[in-house]
C-alpha cells in the first residue's frame, strides 16, 4: 500500500520534513529551519554547495527531525537518484508515520519527483515472515512546493510495478511455485482488465515445445506454463512483447549448484517480475501502446525426469539442441517463449532475465547488459537507461561468436562447458528462436540485487528494469 500524497504550499507542522534546495554556494534565505541547517555546516565544516554530494540531518527545536540536500542539476539522473535516496534514508530509518517534503528553486518539479517517489519505493512493506513483524509503513505524504500534480499519478503507478516486482522476487520458493505464481498472476489479470492465456505442459508438448518442457518435465508437479498476458489500448499504433524468465526456484538440475551459489535462486524469476511490473505501470498510467507479455514459468530441478547433460531436444521453432550443462536452463524456457511471442509480429521485443554470470562478472551489480539487434535500437536503450536512472551497458553479439556453439550432433549447442563470453552465446543462442526479423533486446539483469542499494531504491532487491521498461514503452507510442 503506497502513502498518501497531498501537495500544498503552506508548511505543516511535521515530525519529519525532507529539505530539497536547488544546488547553489549560499543559503537561500528561505530555506525551511535555514538558521538551524547554517549552525550544522558550520559544525561540520562544510560549504553550502557540499548538500549536493552528502546530505545532513537534526532535531529541530520542536523536535522535527530535518534532512537537507541540494539537488544539483548538471547531475546525471542516477546520482540525483542516490542523493535523494541518502538524504530519504535519514528520516525513512525512523519508521515514520508521515513524511514531509518542501521543495523550491529552479528544480523543485524534479526534486518533488525524484522525493516521492523515493518514498514510495522504500517505505512500503515487503514480504517478512517473522513472528513479531515491528516494521511500520509510511502512511501519508505532504509536497510543500509549486509543482504540477499530475506527474504524480504516473509516478504512483511506477511505484506500484516497481513493488510488484521486488515484492515477488523476495517472496519464499514455497509461498511461489508455479502454480502459485499463476495464481497470483490470474488475480493481477482479473484486477487489471489484462486478458490472460495459459500454455499448460499438455499444451507445450502438443505443440513441439521442446525446450521449455526439457527443463519444466524435471519437477515432481507439472505446474510450469508459459503465460500470455495482453493489455490493448484503443488508440495504440504500436504493439511490444515482453518476454520474462520466470525460475521460480534454480537448483542447476543435474549439474548441481553448490550452496554457495544456490542461494537466493528463488530470485531466478526475476525478469518475469519485471516484465509483470512494467505491465502493471503500463496498465495503470494508461499508455497508448498494445502490450502482450509472455512469462516463462517453470522450475529447474534435480529429478529422475530431469534433463540431462549429452540430450538433444527439439525446440518450438523446430531446431535441435544439444544440452551441455543443465545449469544453463534460462536460455531454454525463453527459446520456444521467445519463438511464440515474436511469431504475434511485435513491433519490437524486449525480453528480461536473470541470465548468465558471466555478465555479472563483467558488470557487477551496478549495470545490467543489453543486446539489440540494431545498433539504433542499442543506443535507444542505452539512452533510456541514463534518463530513467536504471543503467544498461551495451554489448556486441557479432556472427562469429556462434561458431564456439556448433554441434557435431545437433543444430546448435545450449552453451559451451568454459563458460567464456556465456553472457554474449547465452544472446547468439536466444537469436536462433526470434522469428520474422523482429526487433528485439535481450536485457540480461546482472544488477536485479545490489548489496547497499542501486539508484533511489535502498534494498538489495530493487526492481530494476521497471523504470527503464516504462521509459521504452513510452518512446514507441
Amino acid at each position: 500500500m503506497l502513502a498518501q500524497l497531498t501537495v500544498t504550499k503552506t508548511l505543516p507542522t511535521t515530525t519529519h520534513l525532507l529539505v530539497l534546495l536547488p544546488k547553489s554556494k549560499t543559503l537561500p534565505k528561505d530555506a525551511a529551519h535555514g538558521a538551524l541547517l547554517a549552525t550544522v555546516l558550520k559544525r561540520r565544516a562544510m560549504k553550502a554547495e557540499e548538500l549536493a554530494k552528502s546530505p545532513v540531518s537534526a532535531n529541530a527545536a520542536d523536535g522535527t527531525l530535518v534532512a537537507w540536500a541540494m539537488l544539483d542539476d548538471a547531475k546525471d539522473t542516477f546520482a540525483q537518484q542516490v542523493l535523494v535516496r541518502k538524504a530519504l534514508q535519514l528520516l525513512l530509518d525512523e519508521q515514520p508515520k508521515m513524511l514531509c517534503i518542501a521543495v523550491s528553486g529552479a528544480t523543485a518539479q524534479r526534486a518533488a519527483e525524484l522525493a516521492v517517489y523515493g518514498a514510495w519505493v522504500n517505505s512500503a512493506l515487503l514480504p517478512m515472515r517473522k513472528k513479531k513483524d515491528e516494521r511500520k509503513p509510511l502512511q501519508k505524504i505532504t509536497l510543500v512546493g509549486d509543482v504540477d500534480k499530475k506527474a504524480f499519478d504516473a509516478l504512483r503507478a511506477l511505484a506500484a510495478g516497481n513493488l510488484l516486482s521486488r515484492e515477488l522476487t523476495v517472496t519464499a520458493p514455497n509461498e511461489l511455485t508455479p502454480g502459485l505464481y499463476r495464481q497470483r498472476i490470474k488475480k493481477l489479470a482479473q484486477a487489471n482488465g489484462w486478458k490472460i492465456e495459459e500454455f499448460t505442459m499438455p499444451k507445450l508438448r502438443k505443440l513441439g515445445a521442446g525446450a521449455f518442457v526439457a527443463v519444466a518435465q524435471g519437477s515432481e508437479v507439472e505446474d510450469a506454463a508459459i503465460v500470455h498476458l495482453s493489455y490493448k489500448h484503443p488508440k495504440a499504433k504500436q504493439n511490444v512483447a515482453l518476454v520474462g524468465k520466470g525460475i521460480c526456484f534454480d537448483t542447476g538440475g543435474h549439474n548441481l549448484k553448490p550452496a554457495r551459489y544456490m542461494h537466493n535462486m528463488h530470485e531466478d524469476m526475476n525478469g518475469s517480475a519485471v516484465s509483470l511490473g512494467i505491465l502493471l505501470a503500463a496498465s495503470q498510467q494508461k499508455l497508448p501502446v498494445n502490450i502482450d507479455c509472455w512469462l516463462a514459468i517453470a522450475q529447474n530441478h534435480i529429478s529422475p525426469k530431469a534433463y540431462k547433460q549429452n540430450d538433444i531436444v527439439k525446440a518450438l521453432n523446430g531446431t535441435h539442441i544439444e544440452i551441455i550443462h543443465t545449469d544453463a536452463e534460462g536460455r531454454m524456457v525463453l527459446a520456444d517463449t521467445l519463438t511464440l511471442a515474436s511469431r504475434a509480429k511485435p513491433d519490437l521485443m524486449i525480453d528480461f532475465a536473470t541470465l548468465t554470470g558471466s555478465m555479472a562478472a563483467a558488470l557487477g551489480a551496478r549495470y545490467s547488459g543489453v543486446f539489440a539487434t540494431s545498433d539504433e535500437l542499442a543506443q535507444r536503450a542505452v539512452n533510456t537507461g541514463k534518463l530513467s536512472g536504471e543503467r544498461l551497458c551495451a554489448f556486441p553479439q557479432d556472427e562469429d561468436y556462434e561458431a564456439e556453439l556448433d554441434s557435431k550432433v545437433a543444430d546448435i549447442k545450449q552453451c559451451t562447458l568454459t563458460g567464456d563470453a556465456d553472457h554474449i552465446l547465452a544472446t547468439r543462442f536466444l537469436k536462433r528462436f526470434v522469428e520474422n526479423d523482429t526487433p528485439w533486446l535481450h536485457v540480461d539483469l546482472s544488477s536485479s540485487r545490489c548489496e547497499g542499494g542501486l539508484g533511489i531504491v535502498a534494498s538489495e532487491v530493487n526492481g530494476f528494469g521497471v523504470a527503464w521498461g516504462v521509459a521504452m514503452l513510452k518512446g514507441v507510442h
